[in-house]
């Protein structure tokens, strides 16, 4: 088991929270070549030194990327309804 946490995202944001670039841990973003920015791809390790030596390649899982056509199709199935407003919500 490894011991580690990744996302997608901003290191100006999630730096603070101890996320690094997983490059810095011999982690690379599947589809990527070598040396290609994969700043928004960050890593933090939840045990440190786990990844002490571990290098590897990270694969999105299956649907993990959504065919954007294939989402507004499956969306127009459903009939349109109104957003209402109750007295006293924000939004």
């Amino acid at each position: 088991m490894r011991i580690k946490f990744l996302i997608h995202g901003n290191i100006d944001f999630y730096g603070k929270s101890g996320f690094r670039q997983a490059s810095e841990f011999g982690i690379r973003y599947h589809g990527l070549p070598e040396g290609e920015d994969a700043s928004f791809f960050l890593c933090e390790e939840l045990m440190p030194g786990y990844l002490n030596g571990i290098t590897g390649e990270y694969a999105p899982p299956a649907g993990y990327l959504v065919n954007e056509k294939e989402a507004e199709a499956f969306d127009r199935k459903f009939p349109y309804m109104e957003k209402k407003k109750l007295p006293g919500q924000i939004f």
